[in-house]
C-alpha cells in the first residue's frame, strides 16, 4: 500500500488540491484530533496520577505512626542457624497494642523468629488503630507515583492512539472500496481489459 503513495509531503490533505477528496480531510483532523488526545491525555493523566498517588502516600506518612505492641504467643522459630531474632528472619505472630482511644486491640504483625511471650515490638498503626504497613519513604513514594504515572499516562494515551488508528483504517477501506467502484465504471470505456 505505501509503495503507491509516493513521497510523504506534510500537511496535505490541508492544501488545496483539485484532486483532494473530503474523506482526506475528514481523515487529517481525525488524526489531528487523535493525536492532540494522545498527548495531552497521556500527559495530564500521568501528572494527575503521579500527584494522586504522591499525595495518598505522603498523607499515610503522616497520619500512620509507630506503636508498641507485645507478643501474646512465642513466635515461630525457623531453621535459620543462630540466635533467635539475630539472623533477621521475620515470621508472623500475635501482639496485642492499645489503640489511641485506649481500646484493646490484637492482630498478626511481623516479628523476629523465635521472639518470646511478652516480647515488645513496634508495629505500624493508622488514626484507628489498625495494623497497617510501614509507609513508603519519600524516595519510595516518587519512585511509586513516578511508575504510576507512567502506567496511566500509557494506558489514556493509548485510548484516542487506537481510536484514531481504528477510524483511519475504516476510512482507507472505504477509500480503497470507492477507488473500485470508480475503476469498475472507467475500466469498460477504455475498450480493452486492463487485467
Amino acid at each position: 500500500m505505501a509503495a503507491f503513495r509516493g513521497p510523504k509531503v506534510w500537511l496535505w490533505r490541508w492544501r488545496r488540491n483539485p484532486l483532494r477528496r473530503p474523506g482526506d480531510a475528514l481523515e487529517a483532523w481525525i488524526m489531528l484530533a487523535a493525536w492532540t488526545l494522545t498527548v495531552l491525555g497521556g500527559v495530564l493523566g500521568g501528572l494527575l496520577a503521579t500527584q494522586n498517588v504522591e499525595h495518598g502516600l505522603a498523607r499515610e506518612r503522616a497520619e500512620w505512626h509507630t506503636v508498641p505492641a507485645r507478643l501474646t504467643e512465642n513466635a515461630p522459630t525457623t531453621s535459620t542457624p543462630g540466635a533467635p531474632g539475630s539472623g533477621g528472619d521475620m515470621v508472623w505472630a500475635k501482639v496485642h497494642w492499645s489503640a489511641p482511644d485506649g481500646s484493646a486491640r490484637s492482630g498478626q504483625a511481623r516479628v523476629f523468629a523465635g521472639s518470646s511471650l511478652g516480647t515488645t515490638v513496634t508495629v505500624w498503626t493508622d488514626r484507628e488503630g489498625q495494623l497497617v504497613t510501614r509507609p513508603a519513604t519519600p524516595s519510595q513514594a516518587r519512585l511509586r507515583a513516578s511508575l504510576v504515572g507512567v502506567l496511566v499516562g500509557v494506558s489514556v494515551a493509548g485510548v484516542p492512539f487506537v481510536g484514531g488508528r481504528l477510524v483511519r483504517g475504516r476510512l482507507e477501506r472505504r477509500r480503497l472500496e470507492e477507488w473500485d467502484a470508480e475503476w469498475e465504471r472507467v475500466d469498460p470505456l477504455w475498450g480493452r481489459k486492463t487485467i
